[in-house]
């Protein structure tokens, strides 16, 4: 009954009265590990009865779904992905990203994100690679960077406790160039690449490699970039980006320690 459930989910049927038909598919059957394919799998009515809260639960709601470990589920993402590799690989990129879920109907924690342009909500994620090591349900109405900082820390220390020799490096956009994640990488030994939004001081950097990709643009008519490499006043080392298209466009980055 439980694999019928998660791949009921997983095919978008969150209705249980969904089974009352889905129960005599005969795909759904087989995925769901049915022996017999002459008998129908579960009705909402059995499904149901599995989703009541267990005895001594201390959620005192009779009807709830079925409880879960948050934490279980965290770890168990990042041991797939240790297990995945034969050997501890010299380094891994960790992937930061935030985006939209749009929502379309009066779901709680609803707000509208003006960069979307709608109502949504904003998961958190991190990847290496095609591995999913972190999958977090947010509102919208918060920073993008919000609890980055947390799962990136427990992440690190379950992937160092088993390799510990490995390089880790952070990468993300604009929205996670925040003090707090930066430091703890730099007292941490995780290198990181993140975007930098573009602001005055940092377009006065890139002035002439502005002009530069602007000259080289109008040379050959195809989208040019120049690069210059500076220090900041942490001793970061920062890799700014003049570009032009057939319109100026800024597009600056940073780097800390790792390369481009």
């Amino acid at each position: 009954m439980l694999a019928q459930r998660i791949y009921g989910l997983a095919l978008g049927y969150e209705d249980l009265n969904d089974h009352e038909e889905l129960r005599r598919d005969p795909l759904l059957a087989v995925v769901a590990g049915k022996r017999e394919m002459a008998e129908p799998l579960a009705g909402k009515s059995t499904l149901n009865r599995l989703e009541l809260t267990p005895a001594g639960s201390p959620i005192q709601e009779r009807y709830h779904k079925i409880t879960y470990s948050a934490e279980a589920l965290d770890t168990l993402l990042v041991e797939i992905f240790l297990e995945a590799h034969g050997e501890p690989p010299e380094e891994i990129v960790l992937d930061l990203d935030a985006t939209d879920t749009p929502l379309h109907g009066q779901q709680e924690a609803r707000f509208f994100h003006g960069y979307y342009n709608h109502y949504c909500y904003l998961p958190l994620y991190v990847f290496s690679g095609d591995h999913l090591l972190c999958a977090r349900l947010r509102p919208s109405n918060q920073d993008a960077s919000a609890g980055s900082l947390a799962e990136v820390q427990r992440i690190v220390a379950q992937i160092r406790a088993r390799w510990k020799q490995t390089r880790v490096i952070l990468r993300g956009d604009a929205g996670f160039c925040r003090e707090e994640l930066m430091a703890w990488c730099e007292n941490h030994a995780v290198d990181y690449v993140l975007g930098l939004a573009r602001n005055p001081r940092l377009r006065r950097k890139i002035a002439r490699p502005l002009r530069e990709a602007k000259r080289e643009q109008q040379r050959t008519g195809n989208a040019a970039r120049v690069f210059r490499e500076f220090s900041t006043a942490r001793g970061r080392v920062g890799r700014a980006r003049g570009a032009w298209w057939p319109r100026p466009s800024i597009w600056p980055r940073e780097k800390i320690r790792a390369s481009w």
